[in-house]
């Protein structure tokens, strides 16, 4: 296997990436939310098999303060080929010198970052669009 690295959207799919993130599952994301989220985000990473799109992620970064890794998606066919492990390192990367790296995990995934010196915040609060949903999913605590 053969995964060709990019940071530039010039060629992006976004219906591709998509698709991407309903197979890995991280939901439904439009083709056209994606490319705002992305265009608007400092850093990013894509990575391509024989043309077609397997990885995905992105950090919004300040450029000082904080950066905020998200999105980070690897299509299930391509799962433990250690895909995620050359995203996350090159994010991580990429955000160093801020005075810190936040990451957003699906849950049962903190494990994994967890090896790249990623610890549990104790004070992280966050406000969803649908925040039953984001209960249900595990992403808040039950109040």
């Amino acid at each position: 296997m053969t995964v060709t690295w990019t940071d530039t959207l010039d060629n992006v799919d976004w219906s591709e990436l998509s698709d991407l993130y309903r197979k890995a599952p991280l939901g439904d994301k439009s083709p056209e939310r994606l490319k705002t989220v992305f265009g608007n985000s400092m850093f990013r990473r894509f990575g391509y098999e024989d043309g077609v799109l397997v990885a995905a992620g992105r950090a919004l970064a300040d450029g000082l303060d904080c950066s905020y890794i998200c999105d980070v998606a690897i299509l299930p066919s391509h799962q433990g080929r250690g895909l995620g492990d050359a995203l996350i390192a090159h994010l991580v990367e990429c955000s160093r010198g801020h005075a810190k790296i936040i990451l957003y995990s699906v849950p049962g995934k903190e494990g994994f970052y967890a090896r790249y010196g990623f610890r549990r915040m104790t004070t992280a609060m966050a406000v969803f669009q649908d925040q039953d949903k984001a209960t249900a999913q595990g992403y808040l605590a039950q109040e």
